[in-house]
């Protein structure tokens, strides 16, 4: 009981310091209704390691209805947990959260290959996410990959591939892309920052501009002489 407490606790201080809106530990538990689907599924998840499964997604699902963010009791939450925001969230049953991980709105800890051949598959199916990750607003997470620690995902990515610790992936379906050295490493909400350079927009920038000179050289080829 003390060591939930404790996890409870981490929970309500990770809104103070990672939401800016966000004064007090009162104001978290009044005001927060990712908070309040976080406690509310430090709850379910001990009834349904208990075996009580559907008292614990009955209330699951009257959370849902309450606070808009749909959390299995299965899933597997680390401590500091915050959900900003919250609208949106689906966290599928075999999902597991490392510590202190952020999401936005919108999220989804979805899962691929429910069906088998001989029934439902009751394996591993939705994905892993190691500690201090950050997941932007609508981002998709889908199947049982493995997204390493400090890795940040942007918003409305679609992430299908392991993601290796430290990277910053965007786009559909994600990809990584390079960190700028120049910025301050402070707290990044929605998982990327503008001075992050995208490698396929670098690309196509880079088209875009041979395309501009080779019109202007047959442009120049292409004109009489003393015209």
């Amino acid at each position: 009981m003390k060591q939930k407490f404790k996890m409870i606790l981490s929970d309500i201080d990770a809104v103070i310091a990672r939401d800016p809106a966000t004064k007090s530990r009162i104001e978290a538990l009044l005001c927060s209704a990712g908070l309040q689907a976080i406690i509310a599924h430090r709850l379910t998840h001990a009834l349904w390691k208990r075996n009580f499964c559907l008292t614990a997604r009955v209330l699951a699902q009257i959370v849902r209805f309450l606070t808009g963010v749909e959390i299995h009791p299965g899933a597997r939450i680390g401590k500091g947990f915050f959900i900003d925001h919250g609208m949106g969230v689906v966290i599928g049953e075999t999902t597991e959260i490392g510590d202190n991980v952020t999401l936005y709105h919108g999220v989804t800890l979805g899962g691929t290959k429910a069906f088998s051949a001989c029934g439902k598959n009751t394996a591993k199916r939705h994905p892993t996410l190691g500690n201090n990750v950050i997941v932007g607003a609508g981002a998709q997470i889908l199947g049982p990959i493995k997204v390493g620690n400090d890795s940040k995902i942007g918003a409305n990515a679609v992430v299908l591939k392991d993601v290796a610790a430290g990277q910053t992936v965007v786009g559909v379906p994600a990809h990584k892309v390079e960190k700028s050295k120049a910025k301050p490493e402070i707290f990044e909400a929605y998982g990327v920052c503008a001075l992050d350079k995208d490698p396929i927009e670098c690309r196509l920038e880079q088209l875009q501009a041979e395309i501009e000179h080779l019109k202007g050289e047959h442009k120049n080829g292409t004109k009489q002489p003393g015209a």
